[in-house]
């Protein structure tokens, strides 16, 4: 199968409305990226078993997210934001879709979260957090992505570079308010502050270039890490330093940070 049949074989499931035989297809696709016999190009090795890390539902949530819409009449007279609004709440009503055909849809997130979990215990920019145990449980919504795809991407990403507090899709839901969200477990770390220095040294480390301390960003030519600060970074009682939080992206050019990498659709198969 080559890249325009494996895309179309896609469209053609979305098409029929997700149908058991249509289900059947997406899971064999996802044991085959899981495995390494399909590739997604957007993806180095690592990243992709980032992906497959978050298990099947961020892998087949990634490859719907990926597909590429043709532009209409419509999207072509939008503004540059309007028009990617709406390739985000296009790409949005395909997961949703698919997500309740396999019943890992939450119809009030908010609401069923605190009946199941008690009360959120933190919440950030973009994310609410739910105590579970040894796992906390996060509502991810889009504020900072706009497309489903790159909040989805960000969870392959910290699987990749993280792995020690690697992130699980579970679901996906709405909230009150109507707004997408990404439901996903992630093992709870008990831990102490850290300094920025300590943040700093352990970045270093790892290859990444400081680039505004104001903001607590990183890159590499191929990876963009803003957020690092010391309440999405901490460190156990025996000095392992765990990253539980952070705005990791591939480096595009257009972020302006020294990147290098470009996103792409095409997939291969091995």
């Amino acid at each position: 199968m080559n890249n325009s049949e494996f895309w179309a074989s896609i469209d053609q499931i979305i098409r029929d409305g997700f149908t058991p035989e249509g289900l059947n297809i997406l899971e064999r696709y996802a044991e085959q990226f899981a495995n390494g016999q399909l590739l997604f190009k957007r993806f180095s090795p690592q990243e992709q078993h980032g992906c497959a890390a978050g298990g099947p539902s961020n892998v087949i949530a990634t490859i719907l997210a990926g597909r590429e819409n043709s532009p209409d009449n419509v999207a072509e007279k939008l503004s540059d934001f309007k028009r990617e609004l709406k390739r985000g709440a296009e790409q949005a009503e395909v997961i949703e879709n698919w997500a309740k055909a396999t019943g890992c849809w939450i119809d009030n997130v908010d609401s069923q979260l605190s009946h199941s979990f008690g009360e959120e215990i933190a919440e950030g920019g973009e994310a609410k957090v739910y105590d579970n145990g040894s796992i906390i449980v996060k509502s991810i919504g889009l504020d900072y992505f706009i497309h489903p795809t790159y909040a989805l991407d960000r969870i392959s990403l910290h699987n990749a570079f993280f792995p020690e507090t690697a992130l699980s899709v579970i679901g996906f839901g709405r909230d009150s308010g109507g707004n997408f969200k990404i439901i996903v477990e992630q093992p709870y770390i008990c831990g102490v502050q850290i300094s920025q220095t300590e943040i700093e040294d352990f970045m270093s480390k790892m290859g990444f270039e400081l680039r505004n301390r104001r903001n607590w960003t990183y890159t590499t030519p191929e990876i963009y890490l803003s957020d690092m600060h010391d309440e999405n970074v901490i460190k156990s009682d025996t000095g392992t330093i765990f990253v539980i939080d952070c705005d990791i992206r591939i480096n595009i050019p257009e972020l302006r940070q020294g990147g290098t990498r470009a996103y792409t659709n095409e997939i291969e198969f091995t």
